[in-house]
């Protein structure tokens, strides 16, 4: 059974640090895209980050220099590293499987089929 299971995440002052990480039973990592995802109360769900089985890296704008999307395949874990953390970063956030070794649409969550628990991070002014 494929299955995502989160961990990290918590509160911090902007300017702060947190962490992700996402380990995976089922299948390997190494060889799908893999994507973290942020859905704050009221707004749609949102592609923060995505690495493909090549370790090719897309992030989205509102991250990018901020934000570390990062695997460790021996330990078939997903991680994200999250510094400079505004009150905007404050949301549930969560890791996902594609349903390839490419990322075809990184930031699109319909490109994603099996979804982690979510893990909350929020950042206060």
């Amino acid at each position: 059974q494929v299955q995502l299971e989160e961990s990290g995440g918590g509160s911090v002052q902007a300017g702060g640090s947190l962490s992700l990480s996402c380990a995976a039973s089922g299948f390997t990592y190494s060889s799908y895209c893999m994507g973290w995802f942020r859905q704050a109360p009221g707004k749609e769900r949102e592609g923060v980050a995505a690495m493909d089985s090549d370790s090719v890296i897309t992030y989205a704008d509102s991250v990018k220099g901020r934000f570390t999307i990062s695997k460790d395949n021996a330990k078939n874990t997903l991680y994200l590293q999250m510094n400079s953390l505004k009150p905007e970063d404050t949301a549930m956030y969560y890791c996902a499987l594609g349903g390839g070794f490419a990322c075809y649409t990184p930031l699109n969550p319909d490109e994603y089929h099996v979804w982690g628990q979510g893990s909350q991070v929020s950042v206060s002014s």
